[in-house]
């Protein structure tokens, strides 16, 4: 296995669509938390308006399964038509410095 890794999902509705962006990730999150390496995957908001979900992978294997899986398959068919671009999705490595807690996500 790899290392943790973190991910940033930026999603982007459309005008009037947030909502049901929203309700979309309200059903698919609590599935994902059930799943195989997520230690952390969470929704906030942006000043822009757009949707930011940060996750935390115990590592890229466990992600790619993330992926492939039935939850994100069916967010992405239920987003279909909602959001102004496709979600922006950016792989990082963790650089813990300092504290061991206040220092890495």
């Amino acid at each position: 296995m790899s290392e943790p890794i973190n991910v940033t999902a930026i999603f982007r509705p459309l005008p009037g669509k947030r909502e049901e962006v929203l309700a979309n990730l309200r059903v698919a999150i609590p599935l994902v938390h059930e799943e195989e390496g997520c230690e952390l995957y969470a929704i906030t908001d942006a000043p822009d308006g757009s949707i930011v979900m940060i996750e935390k992978w115990t590592s890229a294997e466990l992600l790619d399964a993330h992926g492939a899986g039935r939850p994100v398959a069916d967010l992405n068919v239920a987003n279909d038509g909602l959001l102004a671009a496709p979600v922006e999705v950016t792989r990082l490595v963790p650089i813990p410095v300092g504290d061991a807690v206040k220092g890495a996500l």
